[in-house]
């Protein structure tokens, strides 16, 4: 998402917020971008992973997942910020392998 008030044509980092937590982007917190420009920082990848790897048994049915804008039957991580910010399990899947795969981040999978 991008924080209010910034210039759409000349987007800077800082400009950049997370669609979960609201963090702005800055070196030392990587960002994964879904579609239509909707973001999620490592922190919230880290917590995202953690909650649905607990959840048990039956496909929890989801609202749109906003970074592939599927509605899945899987488990899913909302937003405490956002009701409408809600990422399902492959893309948590993608945004830590994505993390993991960029060495200069430096993040890990919990």
């Amino acid at each position: 998402m991008l924080r209010p008030g910034a210039d759409p044509d000349n987007v800077q980092m800082s400009d950049v917020l997370c669609d979960f937590c609201h963090a702005m982007w800055t070196a030392d917190l990587p960002f994964v971008e879904g579609h239509q420009g909707h973001v999620i920082c490592g922190r919230c990848v880290r917590v995202a992973c953690l909650e649905v790897e607990s959840v048990e048994g039956g496909a929890e049915s989801t609202r749109q997942c906003c970074m592939c804008l599927e509605d899945r039957p899987e488990p899913c991580w909302a937003s405490p910020l956002d009701a409408q910010a809600r990422i399902c399990r492959r893309c948590i899947e993608m945004a830590a392998d994505a993390l993991e795969g960029d060495a200069e981040s430096g993040w890990q999978r919990p």
